[in-house]
C-alpha cells in the first residue's frame, strides 16, 4: 500500500505585521500574514536567555531579529509593527527589526489606557 506524501508549501509575501506583546518581565514577538495567521514567533527564552536577563532590551532585540531572519526567508520586506505593553524592551526591538533589513512602514501602540480608574476607597470616619 503506497501512501502520498504532499511537499508543505512556503508561504512567500511581500507585506507582513509584527506584534511585539513587551510586559517587566519578557518580550515575545511574533510575526503574521495581513490577515493575521501566524507565521513566527520568537522570545527571549527561546533564543537562551533566562531568568532577569529575558527582561533586557537586548534580549528583545536578539528575539526580533530571529523573527526578522524567518521573515526574509519568506520573502517579506516591509512590515506594520503593532506594540502593547510597557516593558523595557519596547524600542530596541524595533531596533532590530531595522537592524536585519526590514522597512518598517508603520508603528501602532495598542497599549490599553486606564480612564477613570478604580473606585477611590470609602472616606474614614474617625
Amino acid at each position: 500500500m503506497s501512501t502520498k506524501t504532499s511537499k508543505r508549501t512556503r508561504k512567500t509575501l511581500d507585506h507582513a505585521r509584527i506584534y511585539i506583546r513587551a510586559n517587566y518581565n519578557n518580550t515575545i514577538v511574533t510575526l503574521t500574514d495581513p490577515k493575521g495567521a501566524v507565521l513566527g514567533w520568537s522570545s527571549p527564552g527561546n533564543q537562551g536567555f533566562k531568568g532577569s536577563r529575558e527582561s533586557t532590551p537586548y534580549a528583545g532585540q536578539v528575539a526580533a531579529e530571529a523573527v526578522a531572519e524567518k521573515a526574509m526567508t519568506m520573502g517579506v520586506k516591509t512590515v506594520d509593527v503593532y506594540l502593547k505593553g510597557m516593558g523595557p524592551g519596547r524600542d530596541q526591538t524595533i531596533r532590530g527589526l531595522i537592524n536585519k533589513g526590514l522597512d518598517v512602514t508603520s508603528i501602532t501602540d495598542r497599549t490599553r489606557v486606564p480612564h477613570g480608574g478604580c473606585k477611590s476607597p470609602r472616606q474614614r470616619k474617625v
